[in-house]
C-alpha cells in the first residue's frame, strides 16, 4: 500500500463513517422551524431523526451481510447510489409523513458506509494498527458533527432546511466518486461461500461471544446520551434558552470538538479497557451534576459546560470499545461491524423521540444518567473479561 492510498483510505473512511452524523445532525438546525414548514409537531419532527436512525440500524445488518459475501465495492457503490437518489426525494417531500419514509430510506442507504468503514479496516489492519487506524477515522469522523451543524446553520440563514439536504446531496455525490477509486479489501478467496439468507446467521455466531456483547453494549449505552443530546439540544438552546440556529449550531460544534480530542488522547490508554471504565465512571459524575443543572434551570454556560465535559468522557470509550469489539470478531467482521452499527443506530432511535416527552429538560436529564450508569456497569464486566479472554 502506497503512502498516497493509505492517506486517500483513510481519509475515505473518516468520511464513509461520518455518513451517520452529517445525516443526522447536518439539519439539526432546522428541527423547529420544520414544525411549522410542514404544519405538525415537535415529536413528528423528531420521528426524523428516528426514522433515518432506525434506517441505519436495520441498513448495517444488510450491508454487512451483503458485504461479507460480496466484498466491499460493490454494496458502498450501490448504497451511495440510493442515498443520492433518497436525499433528492427528501428535498421535494410533499408532507411529513413522505419525509419521514424517505429519512428511513436514506438512513439505510447512508448506513452502507458505515459498516463498510470498519470492515475495510478490520479487513487491512490488525491488533495496535487497527486501533490506531480507528482512532485515526475516530478523529476524522470528528469532524463531521463540528461542522454539519455550522455548515446547516449557515445555509439557513439563506435558505430553508431543503438546502441543507442539497449540500447533503452534493457531498453524496463526492463520496460515490471516491468510493469508484477505492481498490476491494476483501478479495473473493477471503468471502463467504455460503447463500446471502446464510450469512444472516453469523450475527447470532458474533452475538454468542460475551466480550463482543459487552462491548457493544457499552457503546451503545454511552451513545444514548449522545443522541440524547441531539435530539434535545436544538429545543434547548432555542426555545428554552433562546438563542438562534446559528448559535446552536456553533454551540453543537465546540460540544463535537470534545469527541474529536477525546478520540485522540483515548491512543494514551495502554489498556483499552482501563480507558473505557474511566470514560465511563465520568460520565456518570458529570451526567448528575447536569441533571441537577436541568432539572434547577441554571444557566446557559452551566449547561454547556457539563455537557461538553460529558462527550468528552463518552467520546474517550468509543474507538477503545470499537477496537475491542472488531479485534475480539475479525473473522466475521462484516457481520460484527453491522450488529454494532445496528445497535448504536437503534439505541438512537429509542432514545430521540422520548426526550421530547413533556419538559424536554427532565427527560434528558434522566436518559444521561441512565445512558451513563448502564454504560458504567458494562465497563466494569469488560475489565473482568480481560483474563478470559487473554
Amino acid at each position: 500500500m502506497t503512502g498516497n492510498y493509505k492517506i486517500f483510505l483513510l481519509i475515505l473512511l473518516g468520511a464513509l463513517s461520518a455518513f451517520g452524523p452529517f445525516i443526522t445532525d447536518m439539519y439539526l438546525p432546522g428541527l423547529p422551524s420544520m414544525t411549522g414548514f410542514f404544519n405538525t409537531t415537535t415529536s413528528m419532527v423528531q420521528t426524523g431523526l428516528t426514522a433515518s436512525m432506525i434506517g441505519m440500524a436495520a441498513g448495517q445488518l444488510i450491508f454487512g451481510a451483503f458485504s461479507d459475501k460480496y466484498g466491499r465495492k460493490r454494496p458502498l457503490i450501490i448504497a451511495m447510489l440510493l442515498f443520492i437518489i433518497s436525499t433528492v426525494l427528501c428535498i421535494f417531500s410533499p408532507d411529513i409523513e413522505s419525509f419521514i419514509i424517505l429519512r428511513f430510506i436514506q438512513g439505510i442507504a447512508g448506513a452502507g458506509g458505515i459498516v463498510m468503514s470498519r470492515c475495510i479496516a478490520t479487513d487491512i489492519f490488525t491488533g495496535k494498527e487497527l486501533a490506531k487506524t480507528l482512532a485515526i477515522v475516530s478523529a476524522i469522523n470528528g469532524i463531521a458533527p463540528i461542522s454539519a451543524p455550522v455548515i446547516g446553520g449557515i445555509v439557513m440563514n439563506y435558505v430553508d432546511w431543503r438546502g441543507v439536504f442539497v449540500v447533503l446531496l452534493v457531498l453524496g455525490i463526492i463520496l460515490l466518486f471516491g468510493c469508484a477509486k477505492f481498490n476491494e479489501s476483501l478479495p473473493p478467496e477471503k468471502r463467504t461461500k455460503e447463500k446471502l439468507l446464510s450469512t444472516f446467521r453469523l450475527f447470532a455466531v458474533v452475538l454468542r461471544n460475551r466480550r463482543y456483547r459487552l462491548c457493544i453494549s457499552q457503546q451503545a449505552l454511552a451513545m444514548t446520551v449522545l443522541f440524547a443530546n441531539i435530539a434535545s439540544s436544538p429545543f434547548i438552546i432555542q426555545q428554552i434558552y433562546g438563542y438562534s440556529a446559528l448559535f446552536f449550531s456553533i454551540i453543537f460544534a465546540v460540544n463535537a470538538m470534545a469527541l474529536l480530542i477525546a478520540a485522540i488522547i483515548s491512543l494514551k490508554f495502554k489498556s483499552p479497557e482501563k480507558g473505557i471504565l474511566f470514560g465511563s465512571s465520568g460520565m456518570v459524575i458529570f451526567s448528575v451534576a447536569e441533571f441537577i443543572v436541568l432539572y434547577s434551570a441554571a444557566p446557559f454556560w452551566l449547561y454547556e459546560i457539563l455537557v461538553f465535559i460529558i462527550l468528552f468522557m463518552m467520546g474517550l470509550t468509543i474507538p477503545l470499545s470499537t477496537t475491542l469489539a472488531m479485534d475480539s470478531e475479525r473473522n466475521n467482521a462484516g457481520s460484527s461491524s453491522a450488529v454494532l452499527g445496528a445497535v448504536l443506530f437503534m439505541a438512537g432511535g429509542v432514545i430521540s423521540p422520548l426526550v421530547g416527552l413533556g419538559n424536554i429538560l427532565i427527560p434528558t436529564g434522566f436518559a444521561f444518567i441512565a445512558g451513563s450508569v448502564l454504560s458504567l456497569i458494562c465497563a466494569i464486566k469488560i475489565n473482568k473479561t480481560i483474563v478470559e479472554y487473554c
